[in-house]
């Protein structure tokens, strides 16, 4: 996955780019990009905070219960984080089977490497 601050005419552009090399079946690889059109927007979903959530979700999944303890963090600031994460595709939230307690939800990334560019 790449982040990156780009221009509406620079997004649309690579829009294009991408739907003619897609018509043509020219495409290499499968690619995602989230872009934001202001470094304040960005800075709004990628901060220090995140980013720890982030690496510590990827290095090891859990309850959103589980990571806050580990990041000895507010759960209801975790929680909101991770729904930012899951915003732009870097977190999901799937529900698993908990052996005679019903059902859990678990924490897990989506992408292993996360490249920002601008």
């Amino acid at each position: 996955m790449y982040i990156k601050i780009e221009s509406t005419n620079d997004f649309f552009a690579r829009g294009r780019v991408t739907a003619s090399l897609a018509d043509k079946e020219l495409l290499q690889n499968e690619s995602r990009i989230v872009s934001f059109e202001n470094a304040e927007d960005l800075a709004k979903v990628v901060s220090a905070a995140k980013i720890d959530l982030f690496r510590s979700i990827r290095s090891h999944s859990g309850s959103i219960t589980d990571i806050s303890k580990r990041l000895n963090r507010d759960r209801s600031a975790v929680k909101r984080d991770i729904d930012v994460l899951k915003s732009i595709g870097l977190a999901n939230v799937r529900t698993m089977s908990n052996a005679g307690h019903g059902t859990k939800k678990e924490v897990v990334a989506c992408d292993n490497q996360v490249f920002m560019a601008w």
